[in-house]
């Protein structure tokens, strides 16, 4: 009905997970059994995607085989939400509290080379950015399991023997079976959590730099590409981590871009209390607040980045044959340069395009 009457063309499921995989398959089948002649409608152009996340009373398939992302990325076309790219380019999970928010910085906001007043750079910290940045290819790679590399060891692995929290960070058998993202409507947005994480003293500029670099990856990432609303704008909820009964006063976008919605005030206590001793202060500080000019920045960035992605058709290759034999990435191995990624896509006959996301805080040559 959706489809035929009102021309939707893409259907998300929340918790997608707690669906049968058989019965996202039998949507899927509906939809593609639509015809223009008959029904006016190609439903071979319908995109199904939703949240693969594996938990709760289904968890590890007890009731039935479940539309998770281990399932669904195995040829069914049907996306799923990333979270192994959202948490490396991030940092932190999506349930972290308190000071666990400024402890666990992310490869775009300080994590080794610009540690805040929680970390020091230390070796343990070089490690877990060495492994982001392994992620944060293999996102890149579509999540692709079979996709190959070299880890940050030096060795050719595939995707899927990269480890995320116990499980294969390469999991899809088609790029379109990845959605690429870095925030949504759950958690705290892409400018809140950088508030948390970078250092204090962290220019307004630079943070918005960060928040460049972070819709770069996803713009320029093999697969479907996913921004939260507002995220070319800077989008604050003065870090409420969970608005959706919130009202206007924290979820307000303003498209006038003068204001971004920080420091609106405390978010509420019953899902946010206990990150007030430390988001309270930060709230409080002037120089955290950006002016009209940030935000028109950072739009016209995010356009830029899309107007690449559209024009050139080199970073939405159409199979997993495509970006094996045509993505390649540099500056890997144990002596790499932290914080930088060098990307390169092939043409028809040679390099076509060379992409390098530079989290660190300096600007970077690489010998090509």
């Amino acid at each position: 009905t959706w489809a035929v009457h009102y021309k939707v063309d893409s259907f998300r499921f929340d918790l997608m997970g707690h669906h049968g995989k058989e019965n996202i398959l039998k949507v899927q089948r509906a939809l593609q059994a639509l015809n223009p002649a008959e029904h006016g409608v190609d439903g071979s152009e319908i995109y199904l995607y939703g949240e693969g996340w594996d938990f709760g009373e289904v968890a590890g398939d007890a009731r039935f085989v479940q539309a998770t992302q281990k399932h669904m990325g195995s040829g069914t076309g049907v996306g799923t939400f990333n979270d192994r790219l959202r948490d490396a380019v991030r940092g932190g999970a999506h349930d972290d509290e308190g000071i666990t928010h400024l402890q666990t910085q992310g490869f775009i906001n300080g994590l080794y080379y610009a540690p805040n007043s929680e970390n020091s750079g230390s070796r343990e910290e070089h490690a877990r950015l060495l492994h982001f940045a392994d992620l944060v290819r293999v996102g890149l790679a579509g999540s692709l399991a079979d996709f190959e590399f070299e880890n940050r060891f030096g060795n050719k692995v595939r995707a899927s023997e990269v480890d995320y929290e116990g499980q294969p960070a390469g999991y899809t058998s088609d790029p379109q079976e990845a959605i690429n993202y870095v925030a949504a409507h759950d958690n705290e947005t892409l400018f809140d959590i950088n508030q948390y994480k970078l250092p204090t003293d962290t220019p307004m500029a630079d943070r918005v730099r960060v928040v460049n670099l972070a819709n770069s990856i996803v713009a320029l990432a093999q697969g479907i590409p996913f921004f939260h609303a507002g995220q070319d704008m800077l989008r604050s909820k003065s870090l409420d981590s969970n608005s959706f009964d919130s009202g206007d006063w924290f979820n307000l976008l303003d498209f006038s871009y003068q204001s971004n919605g920080w420091a609106r005030g405390l978010p509420p206590a019953w899902d946010n209390e206990a990150n007030w001793p430390v988001g309270g202060p930060l709230l409080a500080d002037p120089r955290l607040q950006p002016a009209g000019e940030h935000i028109l920045a950072a739009r016209q960035n995010l356009q830029e980045m899309l107007r690449i992605r559209r024009e050139s058709g080199l970073f939405s290759l159409s199979s997993a044959h495509e970006v094996m034999q045509r993505l390649d990435f540099h500056n890997t191995g144990p002596e790499q340069l932290p914080g930088l990624l060098v990307m390169s896509v092939r043409g028809a006959e040679r390099i076509e395009a060379v992409v390098l996301f530079n989290a660190t805080t300096a600007s970077q040559v690489f010998p090509f």
